[in-house]
């Protein structure tokens, strides 16, 4: 395929605010947008969002791509016109929409599936995670709980199972909670403590739970900060300790702040139950082998537009087999119609997807997961 020029726009993520999208012989792919940000993520453009789309929209590329590894031309191009030392500082969701785009493109040239291009030999579907109830950064109302999201994670012979199966907890939830509003990911709001609702989802069958603390987003001045009490580090890792034994959490994401990987390496971690790094890690890989010799972690969450470099993601997904460490593609809070996710999710073999459960943004990726699915075999 020739690729010659590229069409970049703005539109509005699932909250309303302007990301971008790239457009390729009718092809569309866009990037999301968190709302709860790790430090030490790329930065989502350059300059400006404005200034990535006049900069893509002025080039004249002529490179052939054939094959996902022509996207190192791509990102030799990008950082020798753009002036970069690195790729990935033309912006993580510029460079990100730009990447999907041209492999989408390419798939419709060679009448492929997406994730074919990445790997035609994968096989494994990943299990999702359902974000069924949220508190911290991403919850509307003032008394919310304190982690951020809570989890359920079925186990059924088929993807389309599980999910069918979140979806029913998920509505369950509505009248157990006896609460309207969603969040951003249409997820529950909740006035419950942690605790309280651990109990809850422990009523359902046939789920393991999980859930993202997000502890930075509560970590100040040294503590973390509860609504009626404070916990220092030691205090931090034997609660979370006590809530993995007690509620025999599977999933337990970013239980101590951004920083601490000494603190990680103490948190509980067993083949029965993973420690995952997000804000930790931040999809860089600089981050990921700190925490694989620190022994900080035995899973990582995985965000495209944390990086922006399809072909880094690569990488990290090498890393994590090499070191036996489990992966999570994920979605943001700020998420698109573009379903890309799913196919980035096989075609990487990842070993969970987290997409929500609920909303058009989040059902389109899951609901490309069962079509591919089935047209996989």
């Amino acid at each position: 395929m020739l690729l010659k020029a590229v069409k970049a726009r703005k539109i509005k993520d699932s909250r309303g605010d302007p990301t971008i999208e790239v457009i390729i012989e009718k092809v569309k792919a866009s990037a999301p947008s968190g709302k709860s940000t790790g430090k030490y993520e790329t930065h989502p453009y350059h300059k400006s969002l404005d200034w990535n789309i006049k900069f893509l929209n002025s080039q004249v590329f002529n490179l052939e791509v054939n094959s996902f590894d022509d996207l190192k031309k791509l990102e030799l191009f990008i950082k020798k016109k753009a002036k970069l030392r690195d790729a990935k500082q033309f912006g993580a969701n510029a460079l990100f929409a730009l990447e999907c785009a041209i492999l989408k493109a390419l798939a419709k040239e060679q009448k492929k599936q997406l994730w074919q291009i990445i790997n035609a030999e994968a096989r494994k579907i990943p299990i999702p995670l359902g974000n069924v109830i949220e508190g911290g950064l991403h919850a509307h109302n003032k008394d919310h709980p304190t982690f951020q999201e809570f989890l359920v994670i079925p186990n059924e012979k088929s993807f389309e199972k599980n999910y069918i199966l979140m979806k029913k907890i998920h509505s369950e939830l509505h009248k157990l909670l006896n609460e309207n509003k969603k969040t951003d990911e249409g997820a529950w709001e909740s006035r419950l403590h942690n605790s309280e609702i651990f109990t809850i989802l422990s009523s359902f069958k046939g789920v393991r739970l999980g859930t993202d603390a997000a502890a930075s987003s509560f970590y100040k001045n040294g503590n973390y900060q509860y609504k009626s009490k404070s916990f220092g580090q030691k205090e931090q890792i034997n609660y979370v300790n006590t809530l993995i034994k007690k509620y025999n959490l599977l999933y337990i994401e970013d239980p101590l702040h951004e920083e601490d990987f000494q603190g990680f390496s103490q948190i509980s971690k067993a083949s029965k139950h993973l420690v995952v790094g997000d804000d930790l890690t931040a999809t860089q890989i600089s981050r990921l082998k700190k925490a694989i010799k620190l022994k900080s972690i035995n899973a990582i969450i995985i965000k495209p537009n944390q990086n922006g470099s399809l072909l880094e993601l690569q990488e990290i997904f090498k890393i994590c087999k090499k070191n036996k460490i489990k992966t999570i593609l994920s979605h943001r809070s700020g998420e698109t119609m573009d379903d890309a996710l799913a196919d980035l999710s096989f075609g990487y073999q990842a070993d969970f997807i987290k997409a929500g459960v609920a909303t058009k943004w989040r059902e389109v990726k899951l609901e490309r997961l069962v079509k591919i699915e089935k047209n996989a075999g």
